[in-house]
């Protein structure tokens, strides 16, 4: 059944209670992330920090989630510890779906638990578990821990968060069931501001789906689109991983601490040689039948007569370059191993990799020493790395609680901000040049999903500034659309807005149809706005020099096109996210 109206479910930690809102607006901002900052705006404090109690972490879906494949994201919403303005982060498994079997849009979470807790939520569900005995557990045996607490059927997602999040490193992920996270910006960190360790979403209830055939011949098409053809199959094949092997050619992969963008040694953690040799299974996200997830496994002997406990370890291209490449990892064993203990950790995993990478060099030039390290870093060493990823998640020491704030706050007090791989936070794997460096440092999300900077770089020799930042603000325009829906964008390619007009048509929504160039508008509008109310100034953003010193196969950055990039994105940006004064 569709409805003009958002369903929100609003829990008050405080109190102990939730609330059912209905809110106006769909017509305007669709679902996602045009409604998660719109509840921003309604429940948030622009003034207030990122740990005020009052300040709301909110989970959104879109119009089309259920409907059709694909849309499978969740929108995380919230006020970020790392930078303490305005965030988002999206992520896969079942939440989704669960929020749609629950009967919700959005979830909002304001207040503090009283004691460490767990929330178990849905359309005939509320609950709040003191589960302080999990304080200090990794995320991994957490959950085995609360999916015994609350038992569900497929349509239950489980959220929760490792030591990271407990002690508010600003790079703490939400783990979502087990291989998805909300990863970027320190989702995980609100929720330990919330004294919450894990949040249960309980599909409980149901939604009939379209009568007629429309429904059901666009459907069938979309699907045969995604499983038939060519246009997924990267997807499921290698995944992203196949990304791994390609950037090394193109000298555009990140190696130790991007001091190289090439390694004749980068073999044996290309996609191919992980699907050869450390592929276990595919998986997917509730609703999609690709089966992007490539899981791996590691192994640990636990008995002298060589008895070995194996684990699974999902993969993708952003590990393998953020605790790979970036780190001079190049065993694959090792590289899982690391992934393994971040996620145990509950970190994100590229603000890790990068984060420590920079540790390393900093040792290396001697601004740091091992006893603040507490255990010698050094490119390759993956064991080291193990140790001080559990340091960084735990805030062993004053070293490791700086750094646990982000790579740059860590620069301030000991130096080498020069060297720092950040580019809003921790950089994404992408060294492809100039607009991917304006892209992702300025970016909403500092994602290297906000705009395809990166493909840019690759196809377009010339140096045009005007037209850079125009396809940088047009083609966020165009996934913001997306966001909203939720879809995932790895779909981006099948979901052409011809075809987003016609779902939304079989479903009901014959406005939200018709209005999409409007709503993608005011979907983008209404994200920056918030951000730039919370403090973001696009013009003060820098990129640090280390990414002047990046060469490429096209040769050297020109750091005069970078900051030329830079300064007129910046104008674009908060031209986009001016307030009105009326």
């Amino acid at each position: 059944m569709i409805r003009d109206h958002f369903r929100v479910y609003l829990v008050d930690l405080d109190t102990g209670t939730m609330q059912v809102l209905e809110r106006d607006g769909r017509e305007q901002l669709c679902g996602g992330g045009g409604l998660a900052a719109m509840l921003f705006q309604e429940f948030g404090h622009a003034d207030r920090p990122w740990d005020d109690p009052e300040q709301p972490l909110i989970f959104a879906i879109g119009p089309l989630t259920g409907y059709f494949p694909l849309m499978s994201k969740t929108v995380c919403a919230f006020k970020s510890p790392y930078h303490d303005q305005y965030a988002e982060s999206h992520a896969g498994g079942r939440s989704a779906l669960s929020m749609r079997f629950g009967d919700m849009d959005a979830l909002v979470i304001r207040g503090r638990a009283k004691r460490l807790s767990a929330l178990a939520v849905g359309a005939r569900t509320f609950e709040l578990r003191d589960v302080n005995f999990l304080r200090g557990r990794d995320a991994l045996s957490c959950g085995r821990v609360i999916r015994d607490m609350f038992p569900g059927s497929g349509r239950r997602s489980m959220l929760r968060i490792g030591p990271a999040g407990e002690n508010r490193c600003s790079y703490a992920c939400i783990n979502v069931d087990t291989y998805r996270h909300f990863g970027r910006m320190g989702a995980g960190a609100v929720m330990g501001a919330k004294n919450l360790k894990a949040i249960v979403i309980l599909g409980d209830r149901g939604f009939p789906l379209p009568e007629g055939k429309a429904y059901t011949s666009l459907f069938k098409d979309v699907y045969k689109q995604l499983t038939d053809t060519s246009i997924m199959d990267k997807y499921h094949g290698l995944g992203t991983a196949g990304n791994v092997g390609a950037l090394n050619e193109l000298h555009a992969l990140p190696w130790r601490n991007l001091q190289q963008t090439h390694d004749p040694d980068v073999d044996a953690i290309t996609g191919e040689r992980m699907a050869e040799d450390r592929l276990l299974r595919n998986a997917a996200c509730a609703g999609c039948p690709v089966g992007c997830i490539h899981i791996g496994y590691v192994r640990e002997k636990f008995q002298e007569n060589y008895q070995y406990l194996y684990r699974q370890v999902g993969y993708d291209y952003e590990l393998l370059f953020a605790v790979g490449s970036m780190l001079g990892i190049t065993d694959s064993f090792d590289a899982l191993r690391l992934m393994d203990t971040v996620e145990l950790m509950g970190l994100d995993v590229m603000s890790t990799g990068v984060a420590l990478a920079w540790a390393t060099e900093a040792q290396e030039k001697g601004l740091v020493t091992e006893e603040q390290t507490l255990v010698p870093l050094a490119f390759g060493q993956a064991d080291d790395y193990m140790a001080a990823i559990e340091h960084l998640a735990r805030n062993s020491n004053e070293f490791y609680s700086l750094l646990s704030r982000g790579t740059l706050k860590a620069a301030e007090v000991f130096g080498g901000g020069d060297f720092a791989c950040v580019l809003g936070q921790e950089m994404a794997g992408y060294a492809t040049g100039e607009v991917f460096f304006a892209a992702e440092g300025l970016g909403f999300r500092h994602s290297h999903l906000d705009t395809g900077g990166y493909s840019y770089d690759q196809k377009h020799e010339e140096q045009d500034v005007d037209h850079a930042v125009d396809f940088l603000v047009e083609d966020e325009k165009s996934r913001v659309l997306l966001c909203a829906m939720v879809s995932c964008l790895f779909a981006r390619g099948v979901y052409s807005e011809e075809l987003l007009g016609r779902a939304l048509e079989s479903v009901g929504y014959d406005k939200l149809a018709g209005a999409m160039p409007s709503m993608a508008e005011n979907i983008q509008r209404i994200r920056w706005q918030t951000r730039v109310q919370t403090g973001y100034d696009a013009a003060a953003v820098r990129i640090p020099k280390r990414f002047r010193e990046v060469v490429t196969w096209k040769g050297p950055v020109d750091p005069d096109y970078m900051e030329a990039l830079r300064t007129e994105y910046a104008r674009r940006i908060m031209e986009i996210g001016a307030v009105s004064e009326e």
